[in-house]
């Protein structure tokens, strides 16, 4: 058990990182004036590597933002790597204007010269933190799934769960990772792609608090879930967690051969592509796996409805190719195909019905219909 457990809830153990000396003495003094916080260490430069070991010892770290060796929101994401159940409190002079954008993305912050009221108001906020903490305990069971059909989710036995993030890029770039997951994505890489019109140092600032905000969030999911620092990136590892997206894809691409023996076994994997790729959320770098991804599913969808037109299981060949024109209405071989069975069944308004509603699509879309389609219901029409 860690020593700081062993303390109970009113005892709290604290390091402070701070470039002056003088502001570390007189923050250590204003938190000495506190019986529920302990200070352990002082740091004019905190090396992770050295000091390591004593980031699973501590409750609270007091870190200035604007140190001349590291970015402070950057140390603080990089000390949640070893630790995401640390409470990191930013120390800042800066005005009040910059406070603001602290105060948007949630940050917990003290002004310098750190005031007594102020000081006592973060300590019991991080002291309700972690009873609420020690109640809502971490997931614990022996595999995570993450949904990117359709919608980013959460999904354990018990239920399926829409992460609260912070902010909306904060999930954004989650999704990204996860999007690259187990490769290294570079720092430069995230700044440049979501803060594009941003200085560089602007936009790794905005990065760096988005990662410390991701760590956060993960902590409940920390058995599952690891964001680490390699080089000049990042990158997201699992650990007994699938993603739908890569089950149902490997699921297909490993299935046999299709027959009419073996299309069973297709429908069961065609019900794991429950929508398009992280299409709720519609971000633009996932257009191209969107788009991926659904050639993939149309490609199984279309064989399955060939085969069963041409086994006379006319039920089944209608219920793919409407689920084609559902899915992807733009589709002229399942337009034309519907158009075609419905005519060998003599059901004229169905295929009036289906032509009308294809030609509504497609003026929509500003497509123009094949030349083929339009003279074979032309055709049709005359001779009836």
């Amino acid at each position: 058990m860690k020593k700081n457990m062993r303390r109970g809830w009113k005892c709290m153990r604290a390091i402070l990182i701070d470039d002056e000396q003088h502001a570390l003495t007189f923050l250590e003094r204003q938190l000495h004036k506190h019986s529920q916080i302990e200070v352990i260490a002082k740091y004019c430069y905190f090396d992770i590597k050295i000091n390591k070991d004593i980031l699973n010892e501590i409750n609270i770290v007091f870190l200035d933002i604007d140190m001349p060796n590291i970015n402070g929101l950057e140390l603080a994401e990089q000390l949640l790597e070893i630790n995401p159940d640390l409470f990191i409190v930013f120390v800042t002079a800066f005005n009040e204007y910059a406070v603001q954008a602290f105060e948007l993305n949630a940050l917990d912050y003290i002004l310098k010269p750190v005031d007594q009221k102020r000081l006592k108001k973060t300590l019991n906020r991080i002291s309700e933190r972690r009873q609420n903490n020690a109640i809502s305990e971490p997931i614990a069971e022996d595999h995570l799934q993450i949904n990117m059909f359709q919608q980013l989710s959460f999904q354990t036995s018990n239920a399926t769960k829409l992460i609260k993030w912070r902010t909306k890029k904060a999930q954004e770039i989650f999704a990204y990772l996860l999007h690259n997951v187990n490769q290294t994505v570079r720092k430069s890489h995230l700044a440049e792609l979501f803060w594009p019109n941003f200085q560089q140092e602007r936009a790794y600032s905005q990065l760096y608090t988005a990662i410390y905000h991701i760590r956060k969030v993960l902590t409940k999911y920390k058995a599952y879930l690891t964001i680490k620092n390699i080089h000049e990136g990042y990158m997201l590892a699992i650990d007994h967690t699938t993603i739908d997206v890569v089950d149902w894809e490997s699921a297909l691409n490993s299935a046999p051969t299709l027959t009419m023996n073996t299309i069973d076994e297709y429908e069961q994997i065609m019900k794991l592509y429950t929508g398009a790729y992280l299409a709720v959320h519609e971000y633009f770098w996932a257009e191209a796996e969107r788009y991926r991804l659904e050639l993939l599913w149309l490609d199984a969808a279309r064989a399955m409805a060939d085969l069963y037109w041409q086994h006379n299981d006319v039920d089944k060949s209608i219920q793919w190719y409407e689920n084609i024109c559902q899915s992807i209405p733009e589709d002229e071989k399942a337009n034309f195909m519907l158009m075609k069975i419905y005519d060998t069944l003599g059901y004229g308004l169905l295929v009036n019905h289906q032509y009308q509603q294809f030609q509504h699509t497609l003026q929509d879309l500003n497509i123009e219909m094949d030349s083929e389609i339009q003279a074979w219901y032309e055709s049709r029409n005359a001779l009836n």
